[in-house]
Parts: C-alpha cells; structure tokens; sequence
C-alpha cells in the first residue's frame, strides 16, 4: 500500500522551531515531487513549500521563504519541513501531497500534522 505520514507536529512557543516529517511507504519518495500545504481554521489550504524529484531548486511561497527549509533524505524515503522563527499564526494543519509530476502533486497525501500555538 503506497501512502504518506507525516509526524512531527507539535505544541509550540513564539520564535520557536520545529521539523515535520512525511515519510513514504510503498514507493521511492525520492522519485515524486513533494509539498507541504498548510490549512488555518477558516481559512484555504495553501502550499508553502515544494521540491522535485531533480532538478531546480526547491521552491517557497514568499511568506516563509528565510522562515521554512525543505528537503529529502532519500535514505529515509522522507521529506522535511523544517520551520523556525513561528509565529501564532503559523498554527495549522501541515499536509504533505505528492506525485510523479507537480502536475500530478495530490497523488498521495498524508493525514496532517498539527502544529500548535503554545503562547
């Protein structure tokens, strides 16, 4: 069964950082393309950070471009999303798609992962 998980979510302080997780199971990772999409109470899900399979590098939306780093571990069959410097409204739903094309991305996606304003 080919599926993705994230983990990682947490309850977290202003300034403070984390790193979610989305593994796969059932298919190289490392062959698809990958977002991270976020979901606020209310209000739309967004992408906020992608990667390719090869090629470019990975892509952000403006908003977290010096706050989110994504990135592969292949050997791990995963992708991450490492976040620093949160704000309260950086709490949401954090969901990874993915797909053998960014045409493709919501081929798989995981159940989410809640990332929690602490203050």
């Amino acid at each position: 069964q080919r599926q993705l998980v994230e983990s990682g979510g947490a309850l977290v302080q202003p300034g403070g950082s984390l790193r979610l997780s989305c593994s796969a199971s059932g298919f190289a990772l490392r062959y698809y393309a990958v977002g991270w999409f976020r979901q606020a109470p209310g209000k739309e899900r967004e992408r906020v950070a992608c990667i390719d399979s090869s090629g470019p590098s990975p892509n952000y939306v403006e908003f977290v471009k010096d706050q989110f780093t994504i990135y592969r571990d292949n050997a791990k069959n995963t992708v991450y999303l490492k976040a620093n410097s949160l704000r309260p409204e950086d709490a949401d739903v954090c969901r990874c798609d993915g797909g053998r094309t960014w045409a493709y991305i919501h081929e798989y996606w995981g159940q989410g992962a809640q990332v929690t304003d602490a203050s």
